[in-house]
């Protein structure tokens, strides 16, 4: 179970930890000082830890001192510093900060050199408000229904926070950026999620923010009448969107992630592997492709 920390004597109750957290597991305890009220929803992504300006807040026991300060001035510090934004100033991007963006496009890989993707921009925060006005009408309608009662259930935090008119699919971004592909395309589920790295690392460059959003791809796959809005040409399938605007917060340290297991394979070292087992691996490799 994952877990914080709080130093009270460094602690200024300034709530940015509680705000901040996307699955809403940290809240105030008797004490009003921060506390893990939810710790099976923790997705573990420090950002309670980063953004603490006192450095008061301790993750699964990680000191917030060892952690090192964000950095763009580098490639290896912007991977570094990178966060998921879910807090965005209301203000628009002017035309010359959305141009750059659209000048780098042509740049991006893809397989085998396929330059067919659509990006749909969302350029008003307008057009933000009316999707999101759309999309909670249609799972609020959806949550309610009699039919749909034993999965509704267990969406209730979800239904609440719909009823309420917040947006908790487009956290209030004043941009979107969509990115579709010809379903005839050589790598068409790969090349969008490359080009939108791209975006996200450029424009974490320039000082933007940027989220991945799974909830609204969903929506957008779920409800047409959404591809129409955004101008998805037809026969193309939309991959994937991120959320784009300048940061409301600003982290004050970078997390420290658990290392991933790594194989260093410096020889062939011959394996006798059964037909079962072998069987069963062909299968995993395919499972999620």
């Amino acid at each position: 179970m994952n877990t914080i920390t709080v130093d009270k004597e460094k602690c200024v109750q300034c709530e940015l930890c509680i705000k901040d957290c996307v699955s809403k597991c940290i809240g105030l305890g008797q004490d009003d000082y921060p506390k893990m009220i939810y710790g099976e929803r923790c997705l573990a992504c420090q950002h309670c830890m980063a953004i603490c300006p006192q450095g008061a807040l301790s993750f699964n026991g990680k000191n917030p001192d060892e952690s090192e300060k964000p950095s763009s001035k580098t490639v290896l510090g912007l991977i570094k510093s990178r966060r998921s934004i879910r807090q965005f100033l209301e203000e628009e991007l002017s035309e010359d900060e959305l141009k750059k963006i659209k000048d780098m496009l042509p740049h991006i890989p893809t397989g085998c050199n396929s330059h067919k993707m659509h990006f749909s921009f969302v350029e008003k925060k307008s057009v933000m408000v009316a999707l999101k006005e759309k999309v909670n009408t249609r799972l609020l309608k959806m949550l309610n229904n009699k039919l749909l009662s034993k999965i509704a259930k267990h969406f209730e935090t979800y239904k609440q926070s719909f009823e309420k008119g917040e947006d908790i699919i487009f956290r209030n971004a004043p941009h979107m950026i969509v990115v579709s592909s010809p379903i005839t395309a050589p790598c068409a589920p790969q090349d969008p999620v490359i080009a939108l790295s791209y975006i996200e690392l450029y424009a974490n460059s320039l000082g933007l923010g940027t989220c991945w959003c799974g909830y609204a791809e969903i929506c957008i796959k779920l409800f047409p009448e959404l591809c129409d809005i955004l101008e998805i040409p037809k026969g193309y399938t939309p991959v994937y969107a991120m959320l784009l605007g300048k940061p409301a917060v600003k982290y004050q340290r970078n997390p420290q992630p658990e290392p991933y297991t790594i194989s260093e394979i410096k020889e062939v070292i011959p394996k006798d592997s059964c037909w079962w087992c072998k069987t069963k691996r062909i299968f995993t490799n395919f499972l999620r492709g």
